[in-house]
């Protein structure tokens, strides 16, 4: 099970380049329900996500690196690609997204709890923005299917 809220963000940490950083690319072989493949630097998964929107089913299956170059042809939409820093928040961790184009400037941060009342009882940092956790339209899926 899956639980995380999101929020947009106001300014980036002045210290971000400190935070370890890794390079996401991932697509959408199906988008209801989500079916995701995802290249994460050398490492490549394939993803099921069931509905929700603060909490939701989601099984993560490794891929090789053949099988991810196979499957990213069939999949629909834009190709969404992105920076992810971790930056340590208290006891849990913020996972900072920082959108390649056509999606640049949008950047996103995601905060996973254990529990729904532990994540509804989150206080986010000054630095972010809008808690979009239950705007669809914030989802990696639906952000696919923009038209640029």
């Amino acid at each position: 099970m899956e639980i995380e809220r999101k929020f947009t963000v106001k300014t980036l940490p002045a210290d971000l380049n400190r935070y370890p950083v890794k390079h996401l690319e991932q697509a959408y072989l199906n988008t209801s329900p989500v079916i995701r493949i995802r290249r994460e630097d050398a490492d490549c998964y394939l993803t099921y996500k069931g509905e929700g929107l603060l909490a939701r089913e989601e099984y993560n299956l490794p891929l090789d690196q053949e099988s991810y170059e196979h499957l990213l042809p069939k999949c629909d939409g834009n190709v969404i690609s992105k920076n992810r820093y971790r930056i340590p928040c208290g006891r849990h961790t913020i996972e900072l997204d920082v959108f390649d184009p056509p999606f640049a400037p949008l950047v996103i941060a995601e905060v996973e709890f254990e529990t729904t009342k532990e994540a509804e009882a989150f206080l986010p940092p000054d630095w972010f923005g809008e808690d979009v956790t239950y705007d669809p339209a914030y989802h990696n899926s639906n952000l696919s299917k923009r038209k640029f």
